[in-house]
């Protein structure tokens, strides 16, 4: 049972939720409210912003600031919301499709700009919502609607893309690790920068029951089987990380963050002009 300071971050009048039984989105919105409750965010000073597909569902639940936007343009919003109040905490809850397919271009650049955004990315290597069709993350060899054949195409490691990209917080966890993914939001929330933290998630009603994984229970054991910590990784050779998923932070540096630059050069221009 939720604590009562978890429970007031939610519309309770909005339940039954819409995700299947047995849903790993769950875990990470329980995840996401205990850390906005235990950094004593305030409701009406936090946005959550989403785009369109099962995981975006999730501002809907949740007594805050929401906005829930186009497929694929919710980091958009999220800093035009940003820049029109930077005192606001802004948190942007994609899917791996509406990050890294149609949203992929506001995603690195968001990452390049180093907004002080946090983007949890549900991913669960699957267009769950909208038939089962393949993600940028599905895994070769996979099976899929638009893939009955099994995967090529290699997918997108998230992480990589985007401390590439220049975010400055980056981690990754699976929903077997529930206190790790409150631990990496939290830190998230507290990074001055663009912070990404990925979880893995399952859909077991699309992607799983074309994988031999139906069950949830099936999804969250393989999670805990395959997951390495970046310090074991780092030892591990390629050919021994093959099907692993390596969890931990990736990414904590410190870069100058966009929203601020943005105000000092208003107030440079405003010099000028005067």
């Amino acid at each position: 049972m939720p604590s009562k300071e978890v429970l007031d971050w939610l519309r309770v009048d909005f339940f039954p939720h819409i995700w299947c039984p047995g849903c790993g989105h769950g875990i990470i919105m329980h995840a996401l409210l205990r850390a906005l409750a235990s950094l004593g965010c305030e409701k009406e000073r936090t946005v959550i912003a989403s785009g369109i597909g099962c995981s975006s569902r999730m501002p809907g639940y949740i007594d805050a600031c929401t906005v829930h936007t186009t497929h694929g343009r919710s980091l958009v919003f999220a800093t035009g919301i940003k820049l029109a109040n930077p005192e606001l905490t802004v948190v942007n809850v994609m899917g791996d499709g509406d990050c890294a397919a149609i949203g992929g271009n506001h995603f690195i650049h968001a990452c390049r700009r180093n907004i002080d955004i946090t983007a949890v990315i549900l991913n669960n290597s699957i267009y769950g919502m909208t038939g089962g069709q393949v993600s940028p993350t599905t895994p070769i060899g996979a099976y899929a609607t638009t893939a009955p054949y099994g995967v090529i195409d290699p997918p997108f490691d998230l992480c990589n893309l985007a401390a590439a990209a220049g975010a400055t917080y980056v981690a990754r966890a699976t929903v077997a690790q529930p206190q790790l993914i409150e631990q990496y939001i939290k830190k998230g929330i507290q990074n001055k920068g663009f912070s990404v933290v990925e979880v893995m998630t399952h859909c077991h009603t699309q992607f799983g029951r074309r994988n031999k994984l139906a069950r949830p229970i099936d999804n969250i054991n393989r999670f805990k089987q395959v997951s390495v910590t970046k310090a074991k990784a780092d030892a591990m050779k390629p050919e021994e990380l093959e099907g692993k998923i390596v969890i931990g932070e990736m990414m904590d540096r410190e870069r100058p963050e966009y929203v601020e630059q943005y105000l000092r050069l208003i107030e440079r221009a405003r010099g000028q002009v005067a």
